[in-house]
């Protein structure tokens, strides 16, 4: 008999980027055996869920390293054709809302085995939430699957606990006493909590929805944050306060694990994984951001606070990976949730266990962050430095907001010199200030000079390279004059676009909230938001303002806006 039987809904790749892996991998190292069902067919008579029959203290379940309804549909929900997380990159092997599915059949299985729900799927969802997809406030996910509990965000320690716990025959109820669960309870907690509106009330109130986001984000930035509460007919679901950051001693022991690094062999052929393909090469140097944008859940599920990984355990990936036989002189990334947050945290901690900001770069960089740049620069140096690199490029997402001194800008060179292979990608996300502060990003001004900056030592070293903007449109409080003078920019700047994307609202982020509401969380003062097809797609289109074929639709969009005076801007000749 196995101790746990974790169900995925990624295929298996023995990779510590692939949560199933880390948990599995965790588990094992403590003496307990594991079993994995990848991918499990849930439409025939549920075999795969009986494989390794039940286990002796619980089911894990996630719906992968992506979010389901993410990975199966588009900002327009249009089905997509493909799974980065598949074989061949194949869809259709995973169910719409993965967690729920699986949960659901494990229980129908197995009604006394505890469920334990876990990965970005079901932390996104752990109170009321808005779904985009079916256009209404949702339930947390504990009151619409049947499982035990809830393990959110990155669940390492919180995972061995919880098997500890059941080993030792405490049983599920023992474990609500845990940092970083989520339960329900038919009355509510006495400790000290904050309870929010309940869920029939966000209903009926999306102010009151809004107001409860607030409260939602201001403790998931906080080291110490309060236990909620939220009301759900005749139940209530609790959240449990996180774990505290993690010390590098113990991110270190995760990433040094016996990860086997490769999917399971039963995948050869059925063709390559496309999402191992893009991070085979890539070394993960920290967990964690932030940045604070209003779009992005990494902080909600990896924390706000950087776990960073010690210099001599980054150093030791790279000799595993440069000994594989199959490692052709290329890492392709040395970086993480951003390539430059690195060992970067606040110089007195006492002043972070009581800071609440969404961000300590944004609206300015907190004077207590510790942003030198310099170890990174040092770091970079060393890996480059081994005999068997031939290649180092940075491929995560550089954060110039926290160029505060010469340091920052020296490790701007420093990749744009040496890390880039010709296309460096930075996200400025729109040109227009006051969506930008709506999207917690800095001016666009930083855009330019650092295209200035990056234009300039290109110049001086001969490099004919190209730095690659990436943008957003459809964002809450972005209309389609925001959208026009963003094509104008790009029209003056010599920029014919490819790296863009529609907003897609997804559970548990400011932008999102935004979206549904009508409100800005922070101020609850009205945003406006473009909500019906048509909308979004006179945005998306200015994107493509150099493109022929577009022209006649832009004009008549420009035209029944009242924005006729863009026409001959755009396209001279016009009007």
């Amino acid at each position: 008999m196995v101790d746990v039987v974790l169900v995925t809904g990624d295929a298996y790749v023995d990779h510590p980027s692939f949560g199933t892996a880390v948990i599995g991998r965790t588990l094992e190292a403590a003496g307990y055996r594991v079993a994995i069902i990848p991918q499990p067919n849930w439409r025939d008579d549920l075999r795969d869920f009986r494989k390794f029959g039940r286990p002796r203290l619980f089911f894990g379940v996630t719906s992968g390293a992506m979010d389901s309804m993410v990975n199966h549909y588009t900002a327009a929900r249009r089905l997509r054709h493909d799974d980065a997380y598949t074989p061949g990159g194949q869809a259709g092997f995973r169910p719409d809302r993965a967690t729920y599915v699986y949960s659901r059949i494990l229980k129908q299985l197995y009604p006394d085995v505890p469920v334990i729900i876990a990965g970005i799927e079901a932390s996104m969802r752990r109170l009321a939430h808005y779904d985009y997809w079916d256009d209404k406030l949702f339930p947390s996910i504990l009151i619409d699957t049947p499982a035990d509990l809830m393990n959110y965000g990155m669940g390492e320690k919180t995972t061995l606990k919880i098997a500890r716990l059941l080993d030792e025959d405490k049983g599920i109820e023992a474990c609500y006493e845990l940092p970083q669960v989520a339960y329900i309870r038919r009355t509510c907690p006495t400790s000290p909590t904050i309870e929010l509106h309940s869920f029939e009330e966000c209903q009926k109130s999306k102010r009151a929805e809004a107001e409860n986001y607030h409260i939602i984000e201001l403790e998931s930035n906080k080291i110490e944050a309060a236990t909620l509460v939220q009301k759900h007919g005749d139940s209530y679901v609790v959240v449990n306060p996180p774990e505290p950051p993690m010390s590098s001693d113990e991110v270190d022991a995760s990433f040094d694990l016996p990860y086997l690094r490769l999917p399971h062999p039963k995948y050869k052929k059925r063709g390559p994984i496309p999402a191992f393909e893009m991070i085979r090469w890539s070394v993960n140097t920290h967990r964690g951001c932030f940045g604070g944008c209003s779009f992005c859940t990494i902080s909600a599920h990896q924390g706000k606070q950087i776990a960073s990984r010690s210099e001599a355990s980054i150093l030791r990936e790279v000799e595993t990976l440069t000994a594989d036989p199959e490692f052709h002189g290329v890492l392709t990334d040395l970086g993480g949730p951003s390539a430059n947050m690195w060992r970067m945290k606040g110089k007195n901690q006492d002043l972070c266990r009581k800071c609440s900001r969404y961000s300590c770069s944004m609206p300015s960089i907190c004077k207590n962050l510790d942003s030198d740049h310099r170890p990174m620069i040092n770091l970079l140096k060393k890996v480059a430095a081994h005999p068997k690199v031939k290649h180092l490029y940075v491929g995560s997402g550089i954060r110039c907001d926290l160029f505060a001194d010469n340091s920052g800008w020296d490790y701007f060179k420093q990749v744009v010199l040496h890390h880039t292979s010709g296309r460096l990608k930075v996200a400025p996300e729109h040109t227009s200030d006051h969506v930008l502060a709506l999207m917690r990003k800095p001016s666009f001004s930083l855009f330019r000079e650092t295209k200035r900056r990056f234009d300039e030592i290109c110049k001086q070293a001969g490099l004919r390279y190209q730095l690659i903007p990436y943008f957003i449109s459809s964002h809450p409080g972005c209309r389609l004059e925001d959208m026009a003078q963003l094509a104008l920019d790009m029209k003056q700047m010599g920029y014919r676009l490819e790296q863009i994307q529609d907003f897609t609202p997804t559970p548990m982020t400011l932008s999102t909230e935004m979206y549904y509401t009508g409100y800005d969380p922070a101020t609850m003062k009205p945003v406006y938001v473009a909500t019906t097809p048509a909308d979004k797609a006179d945005q998306r289109r200015m994107f493509f303002f150099y493109k022929p074929d577009q022209q006649r639709d832009i004009i008549a969009s420009l035209r029944r806006a009242g924005l006729a005076h863009f026409v001959p801007r755009l396209f001279p000749g016009k009007r």
